[in-house]
């Protein structure tokens, strides 16, 4: 599995015209850099209350599912980790108040609190976050995007 390639230049990039350049990563690597996918998604990712946290699921799911009728796998895949920074996110808000988990004075963990607004917001996330994620034509894709564009045998491409 090829690692997420942090030196791309994301800013000046348009990975919808240059899939090939994409990699999946583990979890949410590049999400807060692929374009335009993060122009069109962040714009929706909220998760103060479940309320909010369900519209916002419900919203970026819906763009991954336009991206799967345009056959966009990249697109699909950042939807899929903006559903997976939703659930992780809101977790970290329900154990942490304010989100930070490490101290600033000596990077020791905080106290952990149980925030149950935010953990129905991190469930809400989660639940669509499994959908997606599992989602056949999703697993397919993700399949033929490795094989094509990041095993060892993929033809480079320049």
């Amino acid at each position: 599995m090829k690692k997420f390639d942090y030196s791309l230049n994301y800013e000046e990039l348009d990975l919808r015209k240059q899939p090939e350049l994409y990699t999946v990563g583990r979890g949410e690597q590049g999400v807060l850099m692929v374009e335009p996918y993060k122009s069109e998604i962040l714009p929706h990712w909220r998760f103060k209350t479940p309320e909010i946290a369900k519209e916002s699921s419900q919203k970026i799911y819906e763009l991954f599912l336009e991206y799967k009728q345009k056959d966009d796998f990249v697109g699909m895949d950042m939807a899929r980790k903006f559903l997976q920074m939703g659930y992780t996110r809101a977790r970290r808000y329900t154990n942490h108040k304010g989100g930070r988990k490490y101290s600033k004075e000596d990077g020791s963990i905080l106290p952990y609190q149980n925030d149950k607004v935010k953990a129905e917001s991190a469930a809400i996330f989660k639940a669509q976050w499994e959908i997606a994620k599992t989602d056949p034509d999703y697993v397919k894709m993700k399949q033929e995007h490795r094989e094509k564009y990041e095993s060892e045998n993929a033809q480079e491409h320049g």
